[in-house]
Formats: C-alpha cells, sequence, structure tokens
C-alpha cells in the first residue's frame, strides 16, 4: 500500500477553510505504518474531526463569539477552530497541542489561510489557566475520547470558566463527554472519513459550560 500522502483540502463543512490533510480513506495509524507508539501521539493533526468542523462553522457563522476577543484553542489538532476564530476577526488566537507536530500542522495550516495564530506544544490537561495564560474565549474540539484525557481536560475547562473565560467545546457524542456540565448552543451534521468513524456523517453539537458547572 503506498505511504498516505498530505494535501490541502477544503473543509467538508467548512468549505472556505482549507487545511493541509490526509488524502484518501486512510485509518489513524496508516501515517505510521499500522503502528502505535506509545512515546508519540498519534497524528490526530493529519484529519479534521467533527468536533472541531462543529466550531468552526458555529464560529464563522457567529463571529460575534470571538471578534475583538483574546482566543485558545485547546489540543488544537490541524488548527482548525482557531484558524476560524482568526477569520471571524479574534484580536489573538492561542493554539495548543501536546503533539509539536500538531502544532506545526496548526501553524503551517494558519498560514495557508491567511492568518495569524500563535500554536505551540503544552500539555494542558495538566497546567491551570494561569499557567496556560487566561484567554476570553477557550476552544476545545472532539477532547473527550478517553477517560484519562476527558477527566484532565473537564477540569480545566471547569477552571477556565471560573476565570470568567466563555468556554465552547464540539462533540459528536463521545462516550466520554460530561454533557451534564454543558448546555448545548448548536447541532451540525458533518461529514466524516468513514476510515475513522465507521460512517460518513456525525452529528455534532456545539456545547458551551455551564455556570453552574463551575461550582459543582
Amino acid at each position: 500500500m503506498p505511504k498516505p500522502t498530505i494535501t490541502l483540502l477544503p473543509v467538508p463543512l467548512v468549505p472556505e477553510l482549507s487545511l493541509h490533510l490526509v488524502d484518501g480513506p486512510v485509518g489513524l495509524f496508516d501515517l505510521t505504518g499500522g503502528e502505535f507508539h506509545s512515546d508519540e501521539p498519534p497524528p490526530f493533526w493529519a484529519f479534521v474531526w467533527a468536533g472541531g468542523q462543529a466550531l468552526a462553522r458555529h464560529l464563522l457563522d457567529h463571529p460575534d463569539l470571538v471578534a475583538g476577543r483574546t482566543v485558545l484553542d485547546i489540543a488544537t489538532g490541524s488548527g482548525i477552530a482557531a484558524i476560524a476564530a482568526a477569520k471571524a476577526g479574534a484580536k489573538r488566537v492561542r493554539a495548543l497541542d501536546v503533539d509539536p507536530a500538531a502544532a506545526a500542522a496548526a501553524q503551517r495550516n494558519a498560514a495557508a489561510n491567511g492568518v495569524v495564530i500563535a500554536a505551540a506544544s503544552a500539555e494542558v490537561g495538566d497546567a491551570t489557566p494561569a499557567e496556560i495564560g487566561e484567554a476570553e474565549v477557550i476552544l476545545a474540539g472532539d477532547v473527550f475520547y478517553s477517560r484519562s484525557v476527558a477527566d484532565k481536560m473537564a477540569a480545566y475547562l471547569r477552571a477556565a470558566a471560573r476565570t470568567g473565560a466563555r468556554v465552547l467545546v464540539g462533540d459528536p457524542g463521545r462516550g466520554y463527554f460530561p454533557e451534564r456540565l454543558f448546555d448545548r448552543v448548536a447541532e451540525y451534521v458533518v461529514p466524516v472519513s468513514a476510515a475513522l468513524e465507521e460512517t460518513e456523517t456525525l452529528v455534532t453539537a456545539v456545547w458551551e459550560i455551564r455556570a453552574t458547572s463551575t461550582h459543582e
């Protein structure tokens, strides 16, 4: 099987944005020769996930959510939500991911879309908002895919909300999403790769953290 290629492609739900993505019906580990390496994150950045697409669509359709504000996109992956925030008029956008390759991909994708973001590698789940740096709007797409990651992300997002940040999450119903902490604000039918999701579309919601959840 030939090695998968990375190509600049339009985003299915957000065709006004293009990202450097794997081209074709490829699975997550096809880029690593079919192997999982515990010492490096999987190449999530090479795919555009449902939660990020929904967030990006929502921000471009509702630019008032981020226009003139400082934005932080955590677990940025390809950078899609961060790029959409910049396109929607955010004053400053930072994008963080535990994988240095993702931070580099987000920077490359931002340049391809004519916007500027500050992307860096950081383990957000083990940090406090004060350590990461506060923002007026926090974005997180598809971060509740495992129990350990979900618990860390929920704790971080609740702490960020306590600082006064607006917290928006894109999630297609992952098994570890803590729905009780959030209110649904929008819903999209998102085209996805069947090689990744075993379906061609996922109903994906944009959620905002409840004020009451920060005190639980």
